[in-house]
């Protein structure tokens, strides 16, 4: 069995969903393809960075209704050894300060415009099997239960394992050395204390040998990241878990975490992270967006903001073309959108390479955390200079992105 569709997209992210709106807004045909049959993932981030604001605004989406829980942040908070070395407050300078927002909301908002729109379908618990081709060119995907789906276009909005990816037989770059992250979520009445604490701020601390970061959760209690390497050892039970957490802790802050019970923590969920980016996003009727093209590090959010900016800056390349009937013509606008969007992505991971080194340096060096700490009344205005200029691409984006759409009326 086979139907058409204009543009098919595999993955219903921040990426695919927003491109799905883009497009279905300017009567482009799109199926929309979701894996998996419910939007909930046991950790998605919050933090919508004043790029992610800017391409929203763009994209006529704010603000955003109140039903989707969002909360400014207040500032940023840095400790070592127990003593704070330095906090900055938010909006460091930008027009809005980071956003917590409930992404679970926000994607099923963004997927109820979807449907709304004339010329769409939605395919939620639809895995993809693989993509059809004639030659070299992909013309549709087939779903597993053998519906071949023929588009003008595909778009792999499908994650950093994207099958579509493999399928095609494009090759991430590999950066760096993979990570774990473990994810925590205290709830229920002791993480109120906790939030009192963090006073609206994103925390990190840094211990003997430890990293890890807090804040309170827009789904409520306080979400708590550990970050692993090979070195680390790992605690065999919550009770050690919360331990670690405290030893590292300033006083205050240790003592709220152990009087935290084990009922109310949940997780770990082990968040492996590798980090990477394709040469070339594209290959003829197929293109590749979000952490399908570029997975990227948890630091700082980016996986939904640039998720967000690869969208807009896309739906301005493809619009003018799709539906005019040449491949070619198509082809030379997905490399463009491929070598437009790589001017952006490789500094910003490239900046958040240099800031997990920073923050490693640290943290595998006592005699550094307590050199920075006893100069702390001196050095800590100093740190919190370098550190919030050193943040402008990971907060603003690349300021030469050019998130605008086409004007209707110039592609009749």
């Amino acid at each position: 069995m086979a139907t058409n569709s204009g543009v098919v997209i595999a993955g219903a992210g921040p990426a695919g969903v927003a491109l799905a709106l883009l497009l279905a807004r300017r009567d482009v045909p799109i199926t929309l393809v979701e894996a998996s049959p419910s939007p909930a993932r046991q950790f998605r981030g919050e933090a919508l960075m004043p790029s992610g604001l800017a391409a929203l605004a763009a994209m006529g989406l704010l603000p955003l209704p109140e039903s989707i829980a969002q909360r400014p942040l207040s500032g940023w908070g840095f400790w070592a050894n127990g003593q704070q070395l330095f906090q900055v407050a938010e909006p460091l300078g930008s027009d809005h300060p980071c956003t917590l927002v409930d992404q679970e909301a926000l994607l099923d908002w963004l997927l109820q415009q979807v449907r709304a729109q004339s010329g769409t379908r939605v395919l939620i618990g639809r895995p993809i099997r693989a993509p059809l081709l004639d030659g070299e060119r992909v013309v549709g995907v087939e779903l597993d239960d053998g519906t071949q789906v023929h588009a003008e276009l595909v778009v792999a909005c499908d994650g950093r394992a994207s099958l579509l990816r493999q399928k095609a037989g494009l090759n991430l770059q590999r950066l760096g050395a993979a990570i774990d992250v473990r994810w925590f979520r205290l709830t229920g009445a002791a993480a109120t204390p906790l939030s009192q604490w963090l006073r609206g701020q994103f925390v990190t601390v840094l211990g003997s040998g430890d990293s890890f970061a807090l804040y309170a959760s827009v789904y409520g209690g306080v979400q708590l990241g550990w970050l692993q390497d090979e070195a680390s050892r790992v605690p065999t039970d919550l009770a050690d878990w919360r331990e670690r957490w405290a030893q590292a802790s300033p006083e205050a802050l240790a003592q709220l975490l152990r009087a935290c019970p084990l009922k109310a923590i949940q997780g770990p969920v082990r968040l492996p992270v590798q980090v990477g980016c394709l040469e070339s996003w594209w290959r003829p009727g197929l293109l590749l967006l979000g952490d399908a093209a570029h997975p990227m590090s948890p630091l700082r959010a980016q996986g939904i903001n640039m998720a967000l900016r690869d969208a807009l800056v896309a739906a301005r390349q493809l619009l003018p073309v799709l539906g005019q009937g040449s491949g070619a013509d198509l082809d030379r606008v997905l490399a463009t959108i491929s070598a437009e969007r790589l001017l952006e992505l490789r500094p910003i991971q490239a900046s958040q390479a240099e800031e997990l080194a920073r923050a490693e340096l640290l943290r595998r060096n006592g005699w550094l955390r307590q050199l920075l700490v006893a100069s702390a009344g001196w050095s800590g205005p100093l740190l919190a200079r370098r550190w919030q200029s050193s943040q402008a691409l990971l907060r603003q984006g690349c300021t030469a992105t050019e998130l605008t759409l086409p004007d209707a009326a110039m592609m009749e």
